[in-house]
């Protein structure tokens, strides 16, 4: 696979939180264009590389690399390549380099992280106006445009307290897309809703997919994975399990700890 093709390639990724090490190496590659699902057991890593990819972590060793932009209004511009493993940066340039990596991705939480103070518009004009420097007329067109499409335009001055909670999420996902990034990550963005508003969510994402964002999920939405991931790659201990076709993975593991996952979660195999 070329390096135009690849938005996404990490190897070795290793990380650990004291004596527990969460990640054992991991390597992942997301083509342009698809959408990589992570699953597995609470405590497996999945969260953890999400965090990583978008410098809320630093891992201890591997190397992250986001391909150059195929977005013109973002400009071609290089790959970007974070090498945990290069010799110790100064403070400064190792920050210098997680703000490179944060500006080609854009993170939706699964607690939504809605700034409280602040109205639906304000939330999402923060980064591209604040971060980004974009100008603000420019931004305020585009943040009104993407909260029509998810059927919130009426509530661009409401506050977080003022919507459900499958609102706030959906404001999430439209203050990720705003950055305009490479890389959209989900980190169970339904989990925390009830569940007559999970559709909702998901159905957005759905469309995302269908029109070539490229995406890493964490979900426990096993059919919603298989219907929307290009890959499901299972994670257990810090390590990948098993990784292949969403179809192949959810309705005919080849690993005994795939199996008793998925079987434990869709009540099928």
């Amino acid at each position: 696979m070329s390096p135009t093709d690849t938005v996404l390639q990490v190897r070795g990724l290793t990380k650990s939180f004291g004596t527990n090490t969460v990640l054992r190496g991991i390597d992942l590659d997301v083509p342009r264009g698809k959408v990589v699902a992570l699953i597995g057991p609470s405590g497996s890593g999945k969260t953890t590389i999400l965090r990583s990819l978008n410098g809320l972590e630093v891992p201890d060793a591997g190397s992250v690399t986001v391909g150059a932009s195929a977005d013109k209004a973002r400009g071609t511009g290089q790959a970007l390549t974070v090498d945990f493993d290069a010799p110790q940066l100064s403070k400064k340039a190792r920050a210098a380099e997680i703000a490179a990596l944060r500006d080609r991705s854009a993170m939706v939480f699964q607690h939504y992280n809605l700034f409280p103070h602040m109205t639906v518009l304000q939330n999402v004009l923060e980064g591209p106006v604040q971060v980004q420097k974009r100008p603000r007329a420019e931004a305020v067109a585009e943040a009104e445009k993407l909260l029509a499409r998810v059927g919130l335009l009426e509530k661009k001055d409401a506050y977080p307290f003022e919507l459900s909670g499958g609102q706030q999420q959906r404001v999430g996902i439209v203050r990720a897309l705003a950055l305009r990034p490479q890389l959209l990550l989900f980190d169970e963005p339904t989990s925390a809703l009830d569940p007559e508003l999970v559709d909702d969510v998901l159905a957005v994402i759905k469309e995302l997919a269908d029109e070539g964002w490229t995406m890493v999920i964490v979900t426990h939405e096993l059919a919603f994975a298989r219907q929307t991931a290009d890959e499901v790659v299972f994670m257990d201990g810090g390590v990948v399990v098993e990784r292949g076709p969403a179809s192949q993975v959810l309705r005919n593991p080849k690993e005994e700890r795939t199996q008793a996952f998925v079987r434990r979660l869709l009540h099928e195999i």
